[in-house]
Order: structure tokens, then sequence, then C-alpha cells
């Protein structure tokens, strides 16, 4: 399996949390679950960190079943309407920079 991260560095906007948490979930969320070929999507939302650690208010994941798979998605019309969801909500809310990692998951159930 192969997973893309988003990682959202910085900040929320003082006393935005809340509404920052919505606003992904209500108008990000249904853009990044059409991504094709995608299996899973993982919104992740910082509860806490260690002392010194930078600041990932929310981390994305996408799984998908192959490289192909990730490139297919991500020549796609629905990568354009995702990023400008993702633009529009981030301008209200977010002080930071996005960065993205693909790496190959190993997941192993106990």
């Amino acid at each position: 399996m192969i997973t893309r991260y988003a990682l959202f560095e910085g900040k929320v906007k003082e006393g935005q949390t809340e509404a920052f948490r919505k606003a992904v979930l209500e108008q990000i969320l249904p853009q990044w679950k059409r991504f094709p070929h995608a299996t899973d999507v993982r919104v992740s939302f910082a509860e806490a960190r260690d002392e010194g650690a930078p600041e990932f208010p929310m981390i994305l994941a996408v799984n998908y079943p192959s490289l192909k798979a990730v490139e297919e998605a991500l020549a796609s019309p629905v990568r354009t309407e995702a990023r400008a969801a993702t633009e529009a909500v981030l301008s209200q809310f977010f002080e930071g920079r996005i960065h993205h990692h693909v790496t190959l998951a190993n997941e192993y159930k106990l």
C-alpha cells in the first residue's frame, strides 16, 4: 500500500481550533474522499506533542494501491477542486506550510 501524507506544519489561528477542524471535515474532506483510486482517507488533528517538537495541527493520510494510482489521482481534476477547497479553509484558519510525503506503508494488526 502507498500512503501519501500531507503535513500541515504551522499554527491554527488563536481561538480557531474547533472552527478549523469543523471546516476541514465539512468542506475539504468530501473533496479528498473523491480522489480516484484512494482506498482510505485519514485526517488526524494534533492533541499534543513533545516539548520542542514542530507543530503539526493536522496530518492527512490517503492510501492508494500503487504509485501509479497516486500519479493518476494527482493528475485528476479532483486535485484542482480539492486544492481550491483546502486553500479557502486554510486562508481563514491556518498559518504555515504544507508538505507531502509518499511512503510505502506496512501495517501490522495486533
